[in-house]
């Protein structure tokens, strides 16, 4: 694993997540037009898509970045919990610490998504369970839980699973084996986290806890100032929308973080994010200003999405190595950014390469192609279908950083890597207005031109820097060292 993030999550040992589990359902579709029943949208469907919510989008988070996870938690003995149970086994994630409840459904929050927009919220649960209903299963199984763990994360939707009982032996019994426990708290009651490492709430939380109006930044001190002599605890995030992330310790502000997003589609799950983010940095020894500076851009990366989705350590160091912003993204994100941003009116421009070795001719014939409209696409090949490509001994630059690389360039606004030998299902997929490709090319030799220009689209020809190539740049290193090492 390269890159500071991946580095972050290496030697790891598991974190415990423990709080409300839910099943987030996304159902996609298209609106174009009003129901004559009744003055509502019409949502035509699409497809549908289950991921995991609340503490288990927490643990997701962590999974992605590399980091060995146990969960806790209740789930209901259906459907839905056959299903939130499938998918923390693909992500990886060690269930053995939930329970599973019977009579009570398992906690779901289905979401309607029209035009690229939360159109509906519908939730399935039943009314919260009393304090302490169900702690003894979880109580019972907190000491195998805990053992070990690098730190424990309690996440808290107020579904009842986070008691004050459990709270309290979740933090003596962290307190005892000198473990850092970090809330993502709720409600307007905080006692049950006295004692905390640190808390993660948003702008609007904090106001509930302390029954303040926060219309200054002095307000917010003193709301801070309140919580931490309330609860012991050593740092506060507060996660502000677009006004960033703001860290506090004892004696008053450590940092500032200003909001990254460039785009905001969806803020589901971003405080998820930052609280998975924020703590591993910690757990892993980073200074809390590096970890609270980690977890912005995290959250940054996440809003720019719609659904609940965690981060990859690949999507943070783009965003770290272009200024803020994730411009690295799997195909079906990608072809979501690009549906919103074409109904804005941008033009969508797309070409593909190795990149092996970036070079000056790369950057000329980017800023030409960029130039044609809005929005520049590099479809990259990945590191098997350069090898098929190129042959053996390619790529001399492994994808992760190629792709690190060309998101760096002002000009590119996305990366997406293929496997295939040809961009054509890319292509396809991704359906660009303007094809663009460089060298000495005839219209019958381009892949992709045919389907570009059978839905209205156009392909342009660049020519390429004479004499700059990758492969003259490799046999001049090749012949320029052995001239050396003949001399030697």
């Amino acid at each position: 694993m390269s890159g500071e993030i991946s580095r972050l999550a290496e030697g790891c040992k598991d974190i415990l997540v423990i709080g409300d589990l839910i099943l987030d359902r996304y159902v996609w579709g298209e609106v174009d037009r009003i129901s004559p029943e009744a003055p509502v949208q019409v949502l035509k469907w699409v497809r549908d898509e289950e991921v995991l919510g609340g503490a288990a989008n927490v643990a997701h988070n962590l999974s992605a970045l590399g980091c060995p996870v146990r969960l806790m938690g209740l789930i209901g003995d259906d459907a839905d919990g056959d299903r939130f149970n499938e998918l923390t086994r693909a992500a990886g994630i060690d269930t053995r610490f939930v329970t599973r409840v019977s009579g009570r459904p398992t906690v779901t929050k289905t979401r309607f998504i029209g035009r690229g927009q939360q159109i509906l919220r519908l939730d399935r649960e039943e009314d919260p369970q009393q304090p302490g209903e169900f702690d003894e299963p979880l109580l019972a199984a907190l000491p195998d839980a805990i053992e070990g763990v690098a730190g424990v994360i309690c996440s808290d939707y107020l579904k009842g699973t986070l008691s004050p009982g459990l709270m309290g032996k979740i933090i003596d019994s962290a307190g005892r084996g000198n473990i850092s426990t970090i809330t993502d708290p709720k409600g307007g009651n905080y006692y049950k986290y006295k004692g905390v490492t640190a808390i993660t709430p948003n702008l609007s939380e904090v106001s509930l806890a302390t029954g303040m109006i926060l219309n200054t930044e002095e307000a917010i001190d003193r709301a801070t100032q309140s919580l931490f002599e309330q609860l012991g605890t050593s740092y506060i995030l507060i996660t502000r929308g677009a006004g960033g992330m703001t860290l506090f310790g004892k004696n008053g502000r450590l940092s500032h973080e200003a909001a990254r997003a460039l785009e905001v589609y969806d803020v589901t799950g971003a405080g998820d994010t930052a609280a998975a983010i924020f703590s591993l940095a910690l757990f892993q020894g980073e200074t809390p200003v590096s970890a609270a500076r980690i977890a912005n851009l995290g959250a940054g990366i996440v809003v720019g999405k719609v659904g609940t989705a965690p981060v990859s350590a690949l999507e943070i160091e783009s965003a770290m190595s272009s200024g803020g912003r994730n411009k690295i993204l799997s195909r079906p994100e990608l072809g979501r950014h690009l549906k919103m941003e074409r109904a804005k009116g941008r033009k969508v421009v797309f070409t593909n390469g190795c990149f092996d070795l970036l070079h000056v001719g790369h950057i000329q014939y980017l800023r030409q192609a960029k130039n044609l409209g809005d929005i520049l696409v590099i479809g990259l090949n990945d590191d098997a279908s350069v090898r098929k490509v190129k042959g053996e001994g390619r790529p001399l630059i492994e994808e992760g950083q190629r792709a690190q690389l060309m998101s760096a360039l002002e000009c590119v606004d996305f990366v997406v890597f293929f496997s295939e030998d040809t961009p054509k299902d890319l292509i396809e997929a991704l359906r660009p207005d303007i094809l663009v490709k460089g060298g000495d090319y005839t219209l019958d030799e381009v892949v992709g031109r045919e389907m570009v220009e059978s839905y209205g689209g156009r392909l342009e020809v660049l020519p390429f820097v004479d004499g700059v190539s990758t492969t003259s740049i490799v046999n001049t290193i090749l012949e320029r060292y052995n001239q050396d090492k003949s001399r030697t």
